[in-house]
């Protein structure tokens, strides 16, 4: 293979995370509970024909297994501690991150916060505590613009979020502050700091932008994306993969507002992109819908992924590996607005391989190994995963 593309179906899991009880998500499986719900369930003639519905037989209303799926089908379990964007995607390139990330149910300690304002130069905060992100600027967004104040939220997941104004406040100075807010919370080992600029006067007008900027930990190196790097293959991120990663092992970077538009990128890409690593994020699954526990809207959403991977596929070459995945659940019809722990549904698409079940998979790193395994880059005998395939040089 001389060119690799990892889409990654964010959020969009399959379900029975044997320690799923654990994080409280016993239940929980984000595409066959979506799919009993949604009137006529789930209509994805794509993936379906890919193998979808052949990792779950029977479960997916309306995606039932096909007797000669095009793709290689199986699952992965997560290793690492946690339930988040950061934790899926570094597992998928070879970290498995044991210690989970700190959490902040009760918000951030009062010390840290002054010297949180002191430093970034606010009078002070309004809220800091957990909270849905379109909710809080319902709640506080008259008050911030009265103010000046911004708001600080948290949630189930490690993250410092920060919702501002983008013209009462500004943009720039929203993305300033939490570029020094990142810094700080470095020692306490905190995943993201996330700038969630909103627009709108009133509460019936006020609305979150596109223009969202994730601050992540620096993961550890090396992994897979600095091995292939490394190699001296480009590694392209379209979506927020440059923010997971905070750059490392990223060659080039292009941002999307939408899945729309990150597949339009992509498509645009495989005309000039010759050879290496293509990482794709889709983050309209997990941001607008599944937060919001909108199943009718997720399903939809995949319903427009599935047309747009069928105007994709032709487009490949023959020495072209496709694989989509998943980074965690969001199961919509669960109670919460939290990510839910279950294993990701994985597919791989080649024209070169056979289409064959991979079964359940204990890592999420097998992701990155087949990425390098395809792309002929090697990985050390103690890597976290395992391809797939075994590849000829």
């Amino acid at each position: 293979m001389t060119r690799v593309i990892i889409i990654v179906l964010d959020s969009v899991g399959i379900g029975d995370a044997p320690d799923a009880a654990a994080y409280g998500d016993a239940g929980a499986n984000t595409l066959v509970n979506m799919s009993r719900v949604v009137p006529g369930g789930l209509q994805l003639p794509t993936l379906q024909a890919l193998g979808l519905g052949n990792i779950a037989p029977g479960q997916i209303v309306s995606c039932p297994a096909v007797a000669a799926p095009r793709a290689s089908f199986g699952r992965c379990r997560e290793a690492s501690a946690g339930k988040d964007t950061t934790t899926g995607h570094w597992e998928m390139v070879g970290i498995i991150t044991r210690e989970p990330f700190p959490t902040f149910p009760n918000g951030f300690d009062q010390a840290f916060m002054e010297r949180w304002a002191l430093t970034v130069g606010v009078a002070g905060w309004l809220h800091n505590k957990t909270a849905s992100g379109t909710e809080i600027i319902q709640r506080f967004g008259e008050l911030h613009i009265a103010t000046g104040l911004p708001i600080v939220y948290t949630s189930a997941d490690s993250v410092f979020q920060i919702a501002a104004h983008e013209t009462h406040f500004g943009l720039q100075r929203l993305y300033d502050i939490c570029a020094a807010t990142r810094a700080l919370l470095d020692p306490l080992r905190v995943a993201r700091v996330i700038a969630r600029p909103f627009v709108g006067e009133t509460v019936a007008t006020f609305a979150r932008t596109a223009n969202r900027h994730d601050y992540s930990l620096v993961p550890p190196e090396p992994h897979d994306l600095t091995r292939i790097r490394d190699a001296g293959l480009p590694v392209l991120g379209i979506g927020k993969i440059h923010d997971i990663f905070a750059g490392s092992g990223i060659t080039a970077s292009l941002r999307t507002k939408s899945n729309t538009e990150g597949m339009a990128v992509l498509g645009q890409q495989l005309a000039t992109f010759q050879r290496g690593l293509i990482f794709v994020n889709l983050v309209e699954f997990d941001m607008i819908y599944g937060h919001r526990r909108d199943p009718l809207g997720y399903a939809h959403c995949l319903q427009a992924f599935d047309a747009q991977l069928a105007a994709l596929l032709p487009r490949l070459r023959a020495d072209d590996l496709l694989l989509l995945c998943a980074d965690h659940g969001l199961d919509p019809t669960f109670p919460g607005t939290d990510h839910t722990r279950e294993t990701i549904p994985v597919l791989l698409y080649a024209s070169a391989l056979p289409a064959r079940d991979v079964g359940l998979r204990a890592t999420f790193a097998d992701i990155g190994a087949t990425a390098c395994a395809a792309l002929g880059v090697a990985t050390p005998a103690t890597a976290a995963g395992h391809s797939l395939f075994a590849f000829a040089p």
